[in-house]
């Protein structure tokens, strides 16, 4: 049977030993020396000047003076001098000048490996205590993470794009708003009243970035209150003004068209009114019609047509005795008539009709 025992090297008592107090004692100094290990520092390389019983030191390298020749040993300052226990890989102290823990690894002490030391760990829980599924479990009135110097982002990763990554917002445990790549990779949005029912109220599509769900607005004529409007079934600056166009009666272009071409001006609405204008000039004003008045009767196509015979009107520019009548002829001309007390050569006549274009 050995004198000592493998780990810490405490002798033991033999048989018919004389002074056993001497091995007793030297057993208890070890284990004072070594037990609850803290020491005062680990970067001295030789004594300090005036120590105390009980100090104890770790030696760094190179030792020198009465420490020479006892590199990364632990000194212990006894009533007899100093006392030297060498360290076995694997040992663990506090170093009380340097507030660290540290650790010998065969060859040296160092900073003890807390992220070694806590990687693959069953669980975490602070506060409180995690299971199976939550792994990390935390219970305080907030939770901080901040940047290391500059950026600093959150990171929740998905096997496939079939599973989920998301953060569920709960009240009294039960669901109430779920954020993340729900079941593909389209960001959505879903609330819930009680848990159970769930309603998805914004998707962003993962491709194009274009928005859908409850409380997008779901078609042209919906106008449900608190839903976002969608660009292509709204009015804005950008679709104001341009060419106006219907789907079975449903507006699909601009809410105000307006054009000009050799027949006048026409102005179109989106919800179907159309107005055409049109100046003619150079009327002759001749034929005679009885003794007192003078005519002329001619027709003019509208700048636009109308979908059924349009609302006309017209009036003569000159300040002198001459009226006009106009009608609608037809869904694409008007007719006109103007009449005078006395023959003229050139008149003007300004036009206009409303009606509808669908």
């Amino acid at each position: 049977m050995p004198d000592t025992l493998p780990n810490l090297g405490l002798p033991l008592l033999v048989p018919s030993q004389a002074q056993k107090t001497v091995t007793h004692n030297e057993a208890l100094l070890i284990l004072d020396s070594l037990v609850q290990l803290a020491v005062l520092d680990r970067d001295r390389t030789e004594p300090p000047g005036l120590p105390a019983p009980g100090d104890r030191h770790i030696v760094a390298e190179p030792a020198a003076a009465e420490w020479s020749g006892h590199d990364h040993s632990i000194a212990t300052m006894t009533e007899s001098g100093w006392r030297y226990d060498l360290p076995a890989p694997g040992w663990i102290g506090y170093d009380r000048g340097a507030d660290a823990m540290v650790l010998f690894d065969g060859t040296g002490w160092g900073p003890l490996p807390l992220p070694e030391l806590l990687a693959n760990l069953g669980g975490i829980g602070v506060n409180t205590s995690p299971d199976g599924s939550d792994r990390l479990a935390v219970a305080a009135d907030a939770s901080r993470f901040s940047h290391d110097g500059s950026d600093h982002r959150l990171r929740i990763n998905k096997a496939a794009p079939a599973d989920t990554a998301s953060v569920v917002l709960q009240s009294g445990w039960s669901g109430r708003a779920e954020i993340g790549l729900a079941g593909d990779d389209d960001l959505s949005l879903k609330v819930s009243p009680d848990g159970t029912a769930w309603t998805e109220a914004l998707r962003l599509d993962a491709a194009s970035g274009h928005a859908t769900g409850a409380a997008v607005q779901q078609s042209a004529t919906d106008t449900t209150a608190g839903r976002l409007m969608r660009a292509d079934w709204g009015y804005g600056p950008g679709n104001l003004l341009g060419p106006v166009g219907e789907s079975a009666g449903i507006p699909t272009g601009a809410v105000i068209e307006h054009g000009s071409n050799a027949d006048g001006d026409y102005v179109r609405y989106a919800d179907g009114t159309q107005i055409c204008t049109r100046t003619l000039t150079g009327i002759a004003v001749g034929s005679a019609y009885g003794s007192l008045f003078r005519s002329a009767v001619l027709t003019a196509n509208y700048a636009a047509p109308f979908v059924t015979r349009p609302t006309a009107s017209g009036c003569c520019q000159s300040t002198s005795m001459c009226w006009a009548n106009v009608r609608s002829s037809s869904p694409t001309q008007w007719g006109c008539a103007l009449w005078s007390t006395e023959a003229r050569s050139s008149e003007t006549a300004e036009l206009i009709a409303i009606g509808r274009w669908y």
